[in-house]
């Protein structure tokens, strides 16, 4: 059984496992205070237009989703966060 610091979670690129796109890094995990297990991992949503019109939404894996946790990545299986959705567009830049 492996064993790993969540401040080492950080440092991991997670990478969806079906198509191969970056998805970011760990910025922060959800963790179950009853259970004391580890529920979720959480990618802040990057900002737009250097924080002029706020940030896009975090992504949340849930653990289950989770398909390997190796040294420097993390795959993961859900084709929800395969990519990042733009919820707006400058009219002038495609």
């Amino acid at each position: 059984m492996g064993c790993c610091r969540i401040t080492d979670m950080r440092r991991k690129e997670v990478i969806n496992s079906k198509t191969g796109c970056r998805i970011g890094f760990v910025d922060d995990v959800e963790v179950d205070t009853v259970t004391a297990k580890l529920v979720a991992i959480v990618i802040f949503g990057r900002w737009r237009c250097f924080g002029l019109l706020g940030k896009e939404e975090n992504i949340i894996v849930k653990w289950e989703n989770i398909c390997l946790i190796g040294e420097d990545t993390i795959l993961v299986d859900n084709c929800q966060i395969h990519q990042r959705q733009r919820k707006w567009k400058i009219p002038f830049f495609h």
